[in-house]
């Protein structure tokens, strides 16, 4: 009896311990009600400091470490929150029951990433946060969590989009009209994949590799493409977008090909990548040792990416890389003049009150300025009016003294042509007369 009563205890405390050791939850949403609890307090005073006190008790002291994970990559600020609730709660309202879609919606996500795990045996477990964010990202990742932001997933053409400012009406509109979250099992398998990678890509060709391999795994593992413009668009159109793509490839500048939303068709770099893994995988003999090799890729290392490249076989023929370089190099803008300097370190009146930079081509209108070698002792510029209604040149105002060295950076990576070529970073440096 003794003997059976101490069977029976083991078997009930195995048991218990079994239901207490059950399997994580792998999608947490619990951010999204604490932001509609937050939202309707925030909603009862037009008190703006009230309202950001609300947030933070209510939604961002609640977070759960995918919120502040999301804050810490998209550098999100409380003020935003308060910003947006204040600004557009026709946005708000319209969205609120369609983010309780994801807590339905992910459901039927785990059989994929068993299968996942089945062709890529060393998956690692990730946890997937949906919360609400303020509009700059629909999906990303840190470390070991997929962060979804559920103010762009949710969403759909019935959103009211009126009190939003342009730029975002526009984004938004053509976003929602593909009803993302009917996508959301490929998006958080696209996701998913990128806690298993390493790096982001050092030049446009491996981040290219890195993006495009998250959407060619979605497919394989889904069975579905990733219904978005940029995939119809590079299927239709691939013979010239290949063509197009080899003269940027090795370049580091990424804004021809990703996060630009003013192009006809944003983002066909994710659609080039993924042609050239889905090529990769095509010629490789073992399939399984090829999603290995797509996963594990060095996105960060150029010779492991150009190796990739070639074995994929997705030119036909050797790339040369010095004249394709060259090549997009004479594509890059160019500063022509600057009035009233006439080259470097330069004498000119300290009465001068502006600056005049003029390029080589029509400029978008991101601008980036820093400062120079001087540092901030030698930084003149005291505004900028901006670009001319021709987008061919861009003022500064300065407050220059008598017997002074100056300088300031025009920054490539901010000042760009309309399709997207970088200027090449220049220092301005001049000396006033005593």
């Amino acid at each position: 009896m003794k003997k059976y009563s101490a069977f029976l205890a083991l078997s009930l405390f195995t048991f218990t311990v079994g239901l207490a050791q059950k399997k994580p939850q792998r999608v947490i949403t619990t951010d999204i009600d604490n932001f509609w609890v937050a939202y309707d307090s925030m909603r009862t005073t037009q008190d703006s400091l009230k309202q950001l006190r609300y947030l933070q008790t209510l939604y961002l002291d609640k977070g759960t470490p995918g919120l502040k994970a999301l804050m810490e990559v998209r550098d999100y600020q409380p003020a935003e929150w308060v910003h947006a609730v204040r600004q557009y709660p026709k946005f708000w309202n319209s969205l609120r029951p369609r983010t309780q879609l994801a807590k339905s919606g992910a459901q039927g996500l785990e059989p994929h990433l068993k299968k996942l795990q089945q062709l890529y045996p060393p998956l690692r477990p990730a946890s997937i946060y949906f919360a609400i964010g303020v509009f700059r990202t629909s999906g990303t990742t840190k470390d070991n969590m997929v962060l979804i932001g559920a103010e762009l997933v949710t969403g759909n053409s019935q959103v009211d989009l009126s009190e939003l400012p342009q730029n975002l009406q526009t984004f938004l509109s053509r976003y929602y009209q593909s009803d993302p979250f009917k996508n959301i099992i490929p998006l958080n398998v696209h996701e998913y994949v990128h806690t298993q990678q390493k790096g982001l890509g050092s030049n446009l060709l491996g981040r290219a590799l890195m993006e495009g391999a998250c959407d060619f795994i979605a497919e394989l593992i889904t069975g579905k493409q990733m219904p978005l413009p940029y995939m119809a668009y590079g299927t239709a159109h691939e013979a010239e977008v290949k063509e197009r793509f080899q003269v940027d490839m090795f370049a580091p500048s990424l804004g021809h090909w990703f996060y630009n939303q003013q192009a006809p068709t944003p983002d066909l770099g994710y659609f080039m990548g993924y042609a050239i893994c889905k090529a990769y995988y095509q010629q490789a003999q073992n399939k399984k040792q090829a999603i290995k090799e797509i996963i594990e890729l060095e996105y960060d290392s150029e010779p492991a990416v150009e190796a990739f490249l070639v074995q994929s076989k997705y030119y036909p023929t050797p790339l040369n890389k010095p004249r394709l370089l060259q090549a997009y190099d004479a594509k890059r803008p160019v500063i022509t003049r600057i009035v009233p300097i006439t080259g470097p370190d330069s004498l000119i009146d300290a009465s001068v009150t502006e600056l005049r930079v003029e390029f080589s081509a029509e400029m978008a209108r991101y601008t980036a300025t820093d400062y120079g070698q001087g540092g901030k002792e030698q930084f003149p510029v005291t505004a900028q009016p901006g670009y001319t209604p021709d987008k061919r040149a861009y003022v500064y105002k300065v407050a220059l003294q008598p017997g002074r060295a100056y300088s300031f950076k025009m920054n490539g990576g901010g000042f760009q042509t309309t399709d997207g070529y970088p200027l090449k970073s220049y220092e301005i440096r001049f000396r006033t007369k005593k």
